[in-house]
């Protein structure tokens, strides 16, 4: 971004702070923080970078290196959807190029440019991602679904017994990264080391480049493993996809896939567990309605996104956005957050949002993420079959208690205490019960059962005629294919 004088487009004389922020907030050129003091609470931020300039905001990210952040819906959709004027190479970036950013920045792990498709563009665009689309499309998606159920499993029964839990650090930091590593081909992989360093790489912590250095480890090994040795798994399907990606190239799509895969659902699946818990829109008696699980995952995309912005998209040419002058070289925040409570596309921010897909979650345009689908399987399994074996799961504390951790990328749950009266342990390897009539609590459910018809009785029928076998009824049988039983 070119200051005129240490600002973007002239929006500020130098320290002139805006109306409104506190001053432990402001940066050079009297210029919003995004990070560190006053910046623990991004949304109200956000909304006053709204309300001081529009939908596009000039601001500071770390070490108080100038970037544009986009608020609107509109605008957020424009930027992403128009590749000819807003890139991901973060090699086009003012500040990268004239080394205002070197290269011990906080953000270094999303910044630096990598042999990746969501950096690439045309041509090498469109091979890198065809691999990856390429290797995401041999996923058994059925099979991945009960790998979700077994794992849950897994990790409910080392907690069921105590009658107490934190489903963040015991449940949603840890079933994303067990899914994931099942599908790359290395489960022999997951421990408490590799959750660790998934969760803070993306923090721009002083221990990020470490966490970023131990991943890149973890998958070259495996890059290698599998050149030699292939498997059926996504790794080995990347590595022989007519792309004819290198080792380089393999391994650095293994840590996008593996890190944005495990941090959007573990964010996800706290915040809908959370809502599940505490929002009165999910009990079974409210107006007699209920609402089902993938519509739980949908709300929770629109009120607590897995990621509040991705960074970032760069400005290949003059342009304008949201009313500001954008030049060549200028850094864009994608604002998923702000965007999504945008007032002239969500008048009112608590409205349901049921059946509209709209939100800005996984991005748009050429770089939109393909992996998706893996993202709501885990979501939606994981927490019925946990909410199937504890029914009578209850949050442990107010929940004006609970905390939250928030960087300039998302915005994390730091725990979510539950009790619940102690159960067995269950055999992972068996499929789940589903005990009836009464399989959940009679104040909230994840799904509708279906009312048990009154049919009149039959005349008593012949001899010869066998018994009829009662079916299933419809929510039994979308439980069964939901599990892959």
């Amino acid at each position: 971004m070119t200051p005129e004088p240490q600002s973007p487009a002239g929006t500020y004389g130098p320290m002139a702070a805006p109306p409104g922020c506190p001053a432990h907030g402001i940066g050079p050129g009297g210029l919003r923080r995004l990070y560190g003091p006053g910046a623990d609470d991004l949304g109200t931020v956000y909304e006053e970078l709204r309300d001081q300039h529009g939908a596009v905001a000039p601001a500071l990210v770390h070490e108080d290196v100038p970037i544009w952040v986009v608020l609107g819906h509109s605008e957020n959709m424009h930027m992403v959807r128009t590749p000819s004027h807003y890139s991901r190479d973060t090699r086009l970036w003012g500040p990268m190029q004239d080394g205002t950013v070197k290269p011990d920045h906080p953000l270094m792990p999303h910044l630096a440019w990598q042999p990746l498709c969501c950096h690439a563009e045309g041509d090498e665009h469109l091979r890198l991602r065809a691999a990856v689309n390429g290797a995401i499309s041999t996923i058994d998606h059925r099979g991945v679904r009960r790998h979700i159920n077994r794992a849950t499993q897994h990790l409910v029964n080392k907690f069921c017994e105590q009658g107490k839990a934190d489903l963040v650090s015991q449940f949603a930091e840890r079933l994303p990264m067990m899914v994931m590593c099942e599908i790359l081909g290395m489960p022999d992989e997951y421990n408490d080391r590799i959750v660790e360093a998934a969760r803070d790489l993306p923090k721009g912590t002083e221990t990020a480049i470490a966490s970023n250095e131990y991943i890149m480890d973890v998958l070259t090994r495996l890059t290698v493993r599998r050149r030699a040795e292939p498997e059926d798994d996504f790794t080995s399907h990347l590595i022989r996809h007519p792309a004819q990606l290198t080792d380089q190239e393999v391994s650095q799509h293994l840590r996008l896939v593996l890190i944005i895969a495990y941090e959007s659902t573990a964010n996800l699946l706290a915040n809908v567990l959370r809502v599940v818990l505490t929002d009165p829109r999910f009990r079974a008696q409210l107006n007699g309605g209920q609402m089902t699980v993938p519509q739980a995952v949908e709300q929770s995309m629109w009120d607590e996104p897995p990621f509040s912005t991705i960074l970032a998209y760069f400005a290949k040419q003059d342009a304008e956005l949201g009313g500001q002058r954008i030049r060549k070289g200028d850094g864009l925040i994608l604002g998923i957050a702000p965007g999504n409570v945008d007032p002239r596309v969500r008048p009112d921010p608590k409205a349901h949002m049921h059946g509209n897909r709209s939100h800005l979650a996984f991005s748009g345009g050429p770089h939109e993420c393909p992996g998706q689908d893996i993202g709501r399987a885990i979501a939606d399994v994981g927490v019925d079959a946990l909410l199937t074996r504890l029914p009578d799961a209850e949050l442990a504390c107010d929940e004006d208690e609970l905390q939250w951790q928030e960087t300039i990328s998302n915005r994390h749950l730091v725990d979510l205490p539950v009790k619940f009266a102690p159960k067995p342990q269950q055999d992972v390897m068996e499929r789940p019960t589903h005990p009836m009539p009464s399989p959940r609590r009679n104040d909230w459910q994840v799904s509708t059962p279906q009312p048990e018809p009154v049919v009149p009785e039959p005349p008593a029928p012949a001899p010869t005629t066998p018994p009829p076998v009662p079916r299933p009824g419809v929510m039994q049988r979308l439980l069964r294919w939901w599990r892959g039983d």
